[in-house]
């Protein structure tokens, strides 16, 4: 999928040794704002974290927002 200025919201997905995930059957592709995508990482963040990644990127467009984020609980 490819994401211009303007585009939705999504998040790329990073395994420990920084490459990227992409076959996760969980995985939304886009979201019209912010506030949808951030609820998703939310709910969603125990099943990628049991899928292999590790940090999570926000992205709007092509844009990163912010990032890395990392899944794992602090304890």
């Amino acid at each position: 999928m490819t994401f211009t200025e303007g585009s939705p919201w999504h998040w790329r997905f990073e395994a420990a040794d920084g490459s990227v995930v992409t076959d996760l059957p969980m995985a939304a592709d886009a979201f019209p704002v912010q506030g949808d995508a951030e609820t998703w990482i939310g709910e969603t963040w125990p099943a990628l974290l049991a899928a292999g990644v590790e940090n999570v990127y926000l992205l709007e467009g092509e844009r990163e927002v912010y990032g890395p984020m990392n899944l794992r609980p602090v304890e």
